[in-house]
């Protein structure tokens, strides 16, 4: 065969297989008794499981054994994180935190003279009780350093508001001794 010779095909048709690709050989031999012994030992695990179920359903159930199960008793703290978890109540616990730290977020000074009094979930909004008007207005002006604050500890967006109350006067008497006019002693406060 010369260079100048065009190579003649040799192969006999479309059948043929291209000769790149391997054929993958059918098991035999000792792969076919390792294929049978796994599929052996995966039947005899699966009725070892259902003589064992068996047994235990004849005793009255699962028995303590020496290793940790789910059965076992928990720390206080980590079935409580579970089943705040389970229940969704991150936020609302977390805020309930910040209620008990009220005095380290926001000072000693104001912490006497503003109090929190509840989280609306929904419309992420802490409502916070003052004990003066004076209070209420500092309040008032320092929200969004507070709001600020309180996300960095709670996470993005869980407070988007404070809601200031001013402080709530005695309970308003009616009868005689009273001025035409008079909204009682809601005059006095805010």
């Amino acid at each position: 065969m010369s260079a100048e010779e065009p190579a003649k095909d040799t192969s006999q048709g479309p059948q043929d297989a291209p000769k790149d690709t391997p054929k993958t050989p059918e098991p035999s031999g000792i792969d076919l008794a390792r294929v049978a012994l796994r599929a052996a030992k995966e039947q005899a695990r699966a009725r070892g499981d259902a003589a064992q179920q068996k047994k235990q359903a004849r005793r009255g159930g699962l028995r303590s054994g020496a290793r940790a199960d789910g059965r076992d008793p928990q720390p206080l703290g980590s079935a409580i994180n579970r089943l705040i978890t389970e229940r969704g109540w991150e936020t609302p616990a977390a805020v309930g935190g910040v209620m008990g730290r009220w005095p380290q977020i926001v000072g000693d000074d104001l912490a006497k003279h503003c109090v929190p009094q509840k989280y609306d979930e929904n419309e992420r909004t802490l409502t916070v009780q003052c004990d003066s008007t004076a209070w209420a207005t500092q309040l008032r002006l320092m929200a969004p350093q507070l709001v600020a604050r309180l996300n960095e500890d709670l996470g993005h967006g869980t407070v988007r508001l404070i809601k200031v109350l001013g402080p709530g006067g005695p309970p308003r008497r009616f009868g005689p001794l009273r001025a035409p006019g008079s909204t009682g002693p809601g005059d006095t406060y805010g």
